[in-house]
Formats: structure tokens, C-alpha cells, sequence
């Protein structure tokens, strides 16, 4: 079947690319993809999305969005796109399970996918006391014990943020040396709520009915295990741009993030367009993924529009 848009993924990026486009009048198809709602849908209270002065649930908003976007003629289709034919107009899309659609145009917001660590305990607690977004939820954990997890830029400047809220915040890392530059190293160091438990391998997530209890380690220079009690567990060990499905046909950046034109959505490919987070390492936010989304749609809305005008005049 062929559309003139077809918008991968359900975050709010896309989501919201589907709203403008639907309230266009392009009746955009949107192809949910293994986490429909995206990253919020694991997550508790939103606080920081502008228009809830009381906060609203993850998955609500999600839901909210995903009925604003029905409202105004958007289709939604559960699946998973395996492959993207962009060689040739129309697109073609390649689904799971045998299927194909047709694309003149298509808006990529598959998001990021938080790297684990894998231990017991970990993805079950996410959204209860573990969680891989120190702005999105730090304000909760204010004047408790934190755990961040991690040896990175990342991990020194999610330590740092969160000493704002925390009582204590201690860093763990599996080897005595950091990966982080000196100067973020420097930063957190310098600050006297960050704790340190350096070369500690996490074995498991402790956590009771109440919430998260702590972290079990192992010592690596004595090979004892040890409990560093906690309230909360920040995991900054990166995030992995969820592009396989895209077979290389786009420019990414060093990161595997896909690169687009700077002030637009517009990829390597002329009609394919990029939104949220599989777009942005740095900002990662429900705000700023709703925003690309928006300028996703508009980009595409004219690419459409001058499109169906060139073939017009031939």
C-alpha cells in the first residue's frame, strides 16, 4: 500500500510529526515499532513537559498524543520496519513478518535505546528507582542516597547535575581509571557530595516493595562482593541510536546518531527526514523531541507538496 508519508517510531517525536501531518491533510501512516510510546511510556511522573502544572504519567502523555494524532486522520499500524529501500521513489519499507509499504516520503524517529548493564535486577526496577535520565528524574530523588553508574563525560556531568537534589551521589565504575576528560573528571571530584567506588563491577539491583535498596558490587581488587546502599540508580554507560534497520544509507555522525541538515530535519536522502533522538545525543528531552518532530512534519509537508507539483508538470 503506498502513503505520502509514513512516520517510523512512536516517541514523541513522531507522534507529534504525525499530528502536523495529519492536521495537513496527509493522512501520514505511523508504524509503532517494539516500544510503542517510545522511552516515556517506562518512565513515572513527567514533571517538565510545559502544560501539566501537576505532572502527568509517562504513558498518559504518550496515550494523549497518540489519540490527538488519531483524532486528526493519522493511522497508526502496530509493527517493525526490518528495512528501508531508499534507492528508488517511491521508498519502500520493508515490515516484519513479509509485508511492504510504499513512501514518498518518511520521517525516522526511532529513538535511542539506553545501554544496560544486564544484571539482575536492572530492567524490571526501571522507572522504579532505576533510571538512565539524571534531568528527567533527578528532581524525585531530593535528599536521597544516588548511584550513577558509569566512567564517561556523561557519567562525571549527570554525577554533577544531580548533587543538586541528592544528599549523596557516588559514582561507580568498574575500573580506577576514568574514562572521562580531566576537566569533567576535575569538576566532579572537586565536588563534595560525589562519593567514589571505583574499580566495582555491578552484580545486581537490590530493591524491595518500597523501591530501589542499593547496589551489589564486586570489590575487583579483592573479589568480595560489597552493598553500596542507595536510593536510586542512574545508569550513564551511553545510548545506542536505534538506525540498524537503515542498512547505512544515511550520514551519521561518529555516534551512529543520523545527521541532518543543521536548522532542519532533512537527512543525506532527499525526502527523508530525521526527528528526536536518533537524532540528538545531547539534549534527549520529551520537549525537544516533540519540537524535531514538528519540524519534521513541516519539512516533509513541503517536500510533498513540491513533489506532487514537479510531477503535476510533467
Amino acid at each position: 500500500m503506498h502513503h505520502k508519508a509514513i512516520i517510523i517510531g512512536t516517541g514523541p517525536a513522531g507522534l507529534t510529526a504525525a499530528i502536523y501531518l495529519a492536521r495537513a491533510s496527509i493522512e501520514p501512516l505511523v508504524i509503532e515499532g517494539i516500544q510503542p510510546g517510545g522511552q516515556l511510556t517506562t518512565t513515572t511522573e513527567v514533571d517538565n513537559f510545559p502544560g501539566f502544572p501537576d505532572g502527568i504519567m509517562g504513558p498518559e502523555l504518550m496515550d494523549n498524543m497518540r489519540k490527538q494524532a488519531l483524532r486528526f486522520g493519522a493511522k497508526i499500524q502496530s509493527g517493525r520496519v526490518t528495512e528501508v529501500d531508499m534507492s528508488k521513489r517511491p521508498f519502500t519499507l520493508f515490515l516484519e513478518g513479509g509485508g511492504q509499504l510504499t513512501a514518498d516520503s518518511i520521517v525516522i524517529s526511532t529513538g535511542a535505546s539506553a545501554k544496560k548493564l544486564g544484571i539482575p535486577g536492572e530492567s524490571e526496577n526501571i522507572g522504579k528507582g532505576v533510571s538512565t535520565c539524571a534531568t528527567c528524574d533527578g528532581f524525585f530523588f531530593r535528599n536521597k542516597k544516588i548511584i550513577v553508574i558509569g566512567g564517561g563525560d556523561t557519567a562525571m556531568e549527570e554525577a554533577q547535575f544531580l548533587t543538586r537534589f541528592a544528599s549523596e551521589v557516588r559514582v561507580v565504575h568498574r575500573r580506577d581509571d576514568l574514562k572521562a576528560s580531566k576537566i569533567m573528571q576535575d569538576h566532579a571530584r572537586g565536588n563534595d557530595k560525589v562519593a567514589w567506588s571505583l574499580n566495582r563491577t555491578p552484580l545486581e539491583v537490590e530493591a524491595g516493595p518500597l523501591g530501589v535498596k542499593g547496589l551489589k558490587v564486586r570489590n575487583n581488587e579483592t573479589g568480595e562482593e560489597e552493598f553500596l546502599e542507595a536510593d536510586g540508580i542512574f545508569l550513564a554507560i551511553g545510548h545506542t541510536p536505534n538506525t540498524g534497520f537503515l542498512g547505512g544509507q544515511l550520514p551519521t555522525d561518529e555516534l551512529g546518531y543520523l545527521q541532518v541538515i543543521p536548522g532542519t530535519s532533512k537527512t543525506g536522502v532527499p525526502g527523508v527526514f530525521a526527528c528526536g533522538d536518533v537524532q540528538d545525543h545531547i539534549y534527549r528531552q520529551a520537549i525537544t523531541s516533540a519540537g524535531s518532530g514538528a519540524m519534521a512534519a513541516l519539512d516533509a509537508e513541503r517536500y510533498i507538496s513540491e513533489h506532487a507539483a514537479l510531477v503535476t508538470s510533467q
